[in-house]
């Protein structure tokens, strides 16, 4: 899977209708192997993009979970600090 598609359930606040559609996006590019589509596909890869976006909006929306909501700055932090340690200089 794409390392650009983050998780995009249970946060607050909730995930963005733009952060879905960018998901949506950087799964299309993935399957499809285009960055940016030759305009004779635009048409059909734009409506991908959406059709999957709707998707996943109405699964995030759908699933449900006892646990509490991920806080964003401390999840961005993590992040951060995983990737400090993934891509440290060899000393």
């Amino acid at each position: 899977m794409c390392r650009n598609i983050k998780t995009l359930f249970n946060f607050d606040p909730p995930a963005s209708d733009a952060e879905v559609r960018d998901a949506a996006l950087q799964f299309v590019r993935k399957l499809s192997g285009f960055n940016a589509p030759s305009k004779a596909n635009q048409a059909v890869f734009e409506r991908a993009v959406e059709d999957i976006a709707a998707v996943a909006r109405a699964l995030i929306d759908s699933l449900v979970t006892t646990a509490d909501p991920r806080n964003r700055e401390i999840e961005a932090a993590r992040v951060r600090e995983r990737n400090k340690l993934r891509f440290a200089l060899p000393r």
